[in-house]
C-alpha cells in the first residue's frame, strides 16, 4: 500500500510540474526526462526541506497570514531547479507563480483522482 501511495504522489507532482511548465514561461524543462527527475527530487525536498524551512521561518508567517508559505514554495522549486540539470526557473517570481501552479495543478489531480 506505501509503495502505492508514493508512486500515486509522484504521478500527481509530475503532471502538476508538466502542466505548469507547458503554462508558465518562465519554467522550462529540456524532456521527458528531467519532469521525471524533477518530480521526484520535488516530492523529496517538499517532503523533508519543506518542513523545516516552515518552522524555522514560522514568526514571519504567522506575520505575513501565511503568504509568506508561498515564498517557501518558490524557493523549494528554485532549489530544484538548481539540483536537476535541464530544468530551469527565470527567477523569483517565475519560482514563486510555479510553486502556486503545481499546487493547484496537484489539487485538481488529486480530486480527479479520487473521485
Amino acid at each position: 500500500m506505501k509503495q502505492n501511495t508514493f508512486f500515486t504522489r509522484w504521478f500527481v507532482t509530475f503532471a502538476a510540474v508538466l502542466i505548469t511548465e507547458r503554462i508558465l514561461p518562465g519554467i522550462v524543462a529540456d524532456g521527458l526526462l528531467t519532469l521525471i527527475a524533477t518530480a521526484l527530487v520535488l516530492g523529496i525536498l517538499n517532503a523533508i526541506l519543506r518542513p523545516i524551512l516552515i518552522i524555522i521561518t514560522l514568526p514571519i508567517t504567522v506575520m505575513t497570514f501565511g503568504l509568506f508559505a508561498l515564498v517557501i514554495n518558490g524557493v523549494v522549486l528554485a532549489l530544484t531547479s538548481v539540483l536537476i540539470p535541464g530544468f530551469y526557473v527565470a527567477g523569483f517570481w517565475s519560482a514563486v507563480f510555479g510553486a502556486i501552479l503545481i499546487s493547484l495543478a496537484g489539487t485538481l489531480i488529486n480530486a480527479l483522482i479520487k473521485s
